[in-house]
């Protein structure tokens, strides 16, 4: 389930362009995993760990045994209030197409205390 500040797990309509969907989550999203549920699709793992600056562009798929792969076809934004596809993949984003994600934030930071 979504917490507050640290995790937000929702779903999105795709809309088939490569200025592609905005979807908000209110922090700046470190992980996010995507997954096409009107169609057939892998499990999508982008994250800034590979991607340090944007865009996200290497992908992971969570069902496969396979190797990270990277191409402008797989590129999502990681905003500071969410994240927005930056292409038109069938599996991210279909024009129509009904997506089910879950996202974790870059600094968690609203219920933390000072030291």
């Amino acid at each position: 389930h979504s917490v507050d500040g640290y995790s937000k797990v929702g779903s999105y309509t795709g809309n088939g362009s490569t200025d592609g969907t905005f979807v908000y989550t209110g922090f700046a999203v470190q992980w996010v995993m995507i997954k096409r549920t009107d169609s057939t699709s892998h499990w999508q793992i982008h994250d800034t760990a590979r991607d340090p600056h944007n865009v996200m562009g290497y992908q992971l798929h969570a069902n496969e045994n396979a190797a990270d792969a990277s191409a402008s076809a797989y590129y999502i934004d990681s905003l500071s209030n969410g994240f927005k596809l930056r292409m038109s993949h069938a599996g991210q984003n279909a024009s129509g197409g009904t997506y089910i994600y879950i996202a974790f934030a870059e600094s968690p930071f609203k219920y933390s205390n000072a030291r």
